[in-house]
């Protein structure tokens, strides 16, 4: 039986505010409820943790070093202090939410290092904006250039090619840079593209990625993932001091095996995207503007402004983003019966 966030409850809501607002997917909570009998050892040393992180090796195809955190936040702001020393900077994209969301997590865990923000088309970053930060100063009295962060896929819900992904890893490397993956939503990218995850990573250059799981139906938790296993001397020690090494780790690890071990990370993040085609496709025909490309499972749309109101009136939820547009988020809860409710919704408001 699905939990109950699963039904096909139609009444206005947060259906589309974000993917986080659905609840625990069945393999997720399935999972748990398999964890939580008898007593294991904490701190990592149960089998839950050892197989979840085994799964993801397995689905990495390569001996990564992996390490469970609360939330994507604690995952990025750890991982950049890691790659960077105080003094050193980090280039991202000017929407990524290492920049726009994250209150200076990065920041703060890392001892003051800088962020550099370079210009996107659609939330990619430009290639030749990695150049022109890394070697825009490279004197004493300026942070050093030491890392990339990319996030796939980018705020904006657009993918980068694994070509792309390719030229901007292989400039960054140019410049002697560490890159970092934010994969908040990263088997929504993978379903996008019909790739491997090694693929998308590591055999593109990637160093060290944040594997979000929350979006596709965990309660909590992210993985960091080191395919530079270097890199993850004395991780172990930065998540402790950071309040990120949990006693019942096997409750944090759990819902990955759910997910993982039947492939379902896979068929939820499908169904968001196509949840997400489907709903961009009806606000299309009732002529609203589609800001930018429909990649993932978020869906961009120009709404004017009464609208929006209307739609707050009814009882929907959804947010103002960048750029001025509204953004639509589906989950693996999402149903044609939500996105028909809420088209109804706005042919009537509009009419």
């Amino acid at each position: 039986m699905l939990p109950m966030s699963a039904t096909n409850d139609v009444t206005p809501g947060f259906q589309f505010a974000s993917d986080n607002t659905a609840g625990i997917c069945p393999e997720a909570w399935q999972a748990l409820e398999q964890a939580n009998t008898g007593f294991t050892p904490g701190y990592g040393e149960d089998t839950y943790t050892q197989r979840a992180a085994d799964l993801i090796r397995d689905l990495f195809e390569t001996d990564c070093e992996v390490f469970f955190t609360f939330n994507g936040t604690a995952a990025n702001s750890l991982i950049l202090a890691t790659l960077c020393r105080s003094y050193h900077s980090a280039v991202c994209s000017s929407v990524a939410h290492v920049e726009t969301d994250e209150c200076g997590g990065p920041e703060f865990f890392a001892h003051g290092i800088k962020l550099l923000t370079a210009d996107h088309q659609q939330g990619l970053i430009i290639p030749d904006e990695v150049t022109r930060i890394a070697t825009q100063r490279t004197d004493i009295h300026y942070p050093k250039t030491r890392a990339l962060t990319i996030t796939q896929p980018t705020e904006l819900g657009t993918v980068y090619s694994l070509d792309e992904l390719k030229t901007l890893c292989d400039t960054a490397k140019q410049h002697d840079l560490l890159i970092h993956m934010d994969g908040a939503r990263f088997a929504n990218a993978l379903v996008s593209l019909d790739r491997t995850p090694a693929e998308m990573t590591w055999k593109r250059g990637v160093d060290v990625l944040s594997l979000g799981s929350t979006k596709l139906g965990s309660p909590v938790g992210d993985a960091v993932v080191f395919f530079n296993r270097d890199l993850a001397d004395e991780f172990d020690y930065r998540c402790k001091q950071a309040g990120q090494l949990a006693s019942k780790m096997r409750f944090l690890a759990a819902p990955w095996v759910g997910l993982y071990q039947s492939g379902a990370y896979r068929t939820h993040a499908a169904h968001a995207n196509a949840m997400a085609k489907q709903l961009a496709e009806n606000l299309q025909s009732l002529g609203l503007e589609i800001a930018y490309p429909t990649h993932v499972n978020a869906v961009f749309v120009h709404m004017p402004q009464p609208l929006v109101d209307a739609l707050h009136a009814r009882g929907w939820h959804f947010y103002g983003f960048i750029g001025g547009a509204q953004r639509l988020m589906c989950s693996w809860a999402t149903t044609p019966q939500h996105i028909d409710a809420l088209t109804a919704d706005i042919q009537q408001a509009l009419a």
